[in-house]
């Protein structure tokens, strides 16, 4: 892994925890900073998707190599995680991220595939200008260009983790939508951390029973 011994260990950051980041910076701290996990409809489903691709194997069909569970790495940005997918279409490679789910537009897939784009060029010395996330309910793909910005923001998420890290503490919650499909909910309470009013009124209700 060239490039890698610049990094200590607690400074390396998985690819993952960028999509973790961009859906929410709570959820990417209970997971990667507090080794919080826990299962919900959406986790099993993605689990049973990945297990195609778990598992490292190496296929050409039709002239096209296929490699699953391809260890991926970026001595640059200090990243590190595997590619559940990567074609190889002659010299240039392809990622292809699973998801559960039906086919829909999520930044967040976006960020985690470019990562994985952006370690590809950096290991084989070559452009990799696109990639596709593929939603196993639809058995569909959407390809995604590799645009400037999308990779600024990439390191700029790469960054914020790190930080995040270093400090060590839970960003508060963001008590939304976002919470109805998060499989940490009940790790997380944000109808309580990120309500301060709600915080206050069961303290006080708490207070009055103790009375």
């Amino acid at each position: 892994m060239a490039g890698m011994e610049e990094w200590d260990d607690k400074d390396l950051v998985m690819i993952s925890a960028i999509q973790h980041y961009s859906y929410c910076p709570r959820q990417c701290a209970l997971i990667h900073l507090e080794q919080t996990f826990t299962e919900n409809i959406h986790t099993i489903q993605g689990r049973f998707v990945h297990e195609k691709v778990d598992q490292p194997d190496s296929v050409i069909t039709e002239g096209i190599r296929y490699e699953t569970a391809l260890p991926l790495w970026s001595g640059r940005l200090g990243l590190i995680g595997k590619g559940d997918l990567v074609e190889f279409h002659g010299d240039i490679p392809y990622p292809v991220e699973y998801k559960h789910g039906r086919k829909k537009h999520q930044i967040h897939d976006e960020l985690q595939l470019c990562a994985q784009a952006m370690c590809l060029e950096e290991m084989l010395d070559c452009a990799v200008p696109k990639g596709a996330v593929f939603y196993f309910s639809s058995r569909k793909r959407r390809e995604v260009l590799f645009s400037p910005i999308l990779r600024q923001k990439v390191e700029e998420i790469t960054l914020h983790i790190r930080e995040l890290f270093k400090d060590g503490q839970l960003p508060p919650a963001v008590a939304d939508t976002r919470c109805n499909e998060c499989s940490l909910s009940e790790s997380c309470v944000p109808e309580l951390v990120g309500n301060r009013s709600t915080l206050k009124r069961l303290t006080k209700e708490l207070f009055t029973v103790n009375q």
